[in-house]
């Protein structure tokens, strides 16, 4: 919604020339076309609950009919205005709580009433009419959503579960069999004070001795300062060998720099187009990590997805474990012969079923994947959650992947 006041990049909307006829004219028409845009898709979300809930021949009380529709209604012209405040210049993160909670809920609603409607027709077809089942549909839609929303929290709100894997790397050295990489992804810090359980995450991290941690991007909703309590708790996790970080898209809107700089702080290693070289046994590992693929569009000098810049100076013949925040950036890491790329951002789709919208501009969703002959690419469903606070049938998860040495296992 930022985007709506700000421009496609977050800057400002590019205007004519002064003097230039008609100067204020395309700035104007631009704004007017994103706002339809964002007016149609907020009536595409509430009118499938609305119709469900209330105006599918339910046949409620007036009061009843009125109460919901005023509801809707008020949310949708309020939603634009309060996506503005929480996640605009102003960054009010009460406004940000209020919209994103409402999101979440709109898309369950939108959901499971489409659903509803389906199975309405179903019935209808059935030859099952009248009050009492449209009242059957638009109750069950409610009493559903309502269960997923509260468990959804419940998710979005707890200490992710450790998820682990043996990942298989050819290339690894003897004397690294059995690194342990610990994995957290798009821990969101935001809106919603988490300090506590970012003390707990950092907790369940070190209960799991790790060699290696790796943080791939997405830290925060906010700049460092905002978000300062709650990424504190990561100066306390602990890694053996190493503690790296690469930004993901969210930092291109917060102070990417600064958060580079606060990780260097809390005693993590940024990868900013760069790498390091891990050793144990006589063998070595590199773990190199790449700015997010939105960087250079950001207009942040420097800062770019540089994956020639982040191998400069490695040892081709190492084995190579590759942080970049996206998925989707697995063909030039193909393309290089990197042996693992470890990513994040698609939060697993989060809310069922986004994660079949997700699954158009990423190649993976979630888990391990193969890439061409040599790479893998271990996609998190990530730690924390984005925006709504709600995870349904999307859990997150801190992730230990324990390498191993040897040949990969054959593809199904």
């Amino acid at each position: 919604m930022e985007n709506v006041v700000a421009g496609p990049e977050g800057g400002a909307v590019p205007v004519a020339g002064a003097g230039a006829p008609g100067g204020g004219a395309r700035p104007r028409r631009s704004l007017v076309r994103r706002l339809a845009v964002v007016v149609l898709v907020l009536v595409v979300l509430g009118l499938p609950p609305w119709w469900t809930l209330f105006a599918s021949g339910v046949d409620w009380p007036f009061p009843v009919f009125l109460a919901g529709t005023a509801v809707l209604v008020a949310w949708l012209v309020s939603f634009p205005f309060l996506m503005v405040a929480g996640h605009g210049a102003r960054r009010d993160d009460r406004a940000a709580r209020v919209a994103d909670t409402t999101l979440g809920m709109i898309w369950v609603l939108f959901t499971w009433s489409v659903l509803g409607g389906l199975a309405d027709l179903v019935l209808i077809g059935l030859g099952i009419g009248g009050v009492e089942r449209a009242r059957a549909v638009a109750v069950t839609v409610a009493v559903v959503s309502a269960g997923l929303l509260a468990w959804g929290h419940y998710e979005a709100m707890r200490v992710p579960r450790v998820k682990r894997l043996d990942v298989h790397l050819p290339r690894l050295g003897d004397g690294l069999d059995g690194t342990r990489v610990v994995v957290l992804a798009d821990t969101h810090y935001g809106p919603i004070d988490r300090a506590v359980w970012s003390a707990r995450v950092a907790e369940a991290v070190n209960a799991l001795e790790a060699d290696v941690v790796v943080h791939a991007g997405d830290i925060a909703d906010g700049t460092p300062a905002q978000r300062r309590e709650q990424s504190a708790p990561l100066g306390t996790v602990r890694g053996r060998l190493a503690k790296v970080y690469v930004t993901g898209n969210h930092e291109y809107g917060s102070e990417a720099q600064g958060w580079l700089d606060r990780m260097a702080d809390l005693g993590w290693e940024p990868l900013h187009n760069r790498h390091v070289v891990v050793e144990r046994g006589g063998d070595a590992l590199v773990l190199a990590g790449v700015d997010d693929v939105t960087a250079e569009s950001s207009g942040l000098a420097g800062h770019r997805a540089n994956l020639l810049g982040a191998l400069a100076g490695a040892d081709r013949e190492r084995p190579v474990l590759l942080v970049a925040h996206q998925p989707k950036y697995v063909p030039q890491a193909a393309a290089a012969g990197i042996d693992l790329q470890v990513s994040g951002h698609t939060h697993g789709g989060q809310i069922w079923p986004f994660n079949f919208l997700v699954r158009i501009d990423q190649p993976v969703v979630h888990g391990l994947s193969r890439h061409g002959e040599r790479t893998q690419l271990y996609t998190s469903r990530g730690t924390g959650f984005w925006g709504p606070p709600f995870r349904v049938f999307a859990p997150s998860e801190i992730t230990l992947l324990t390498l191993r040495s040897g040949a990969l296992p054959p593809t199904a």
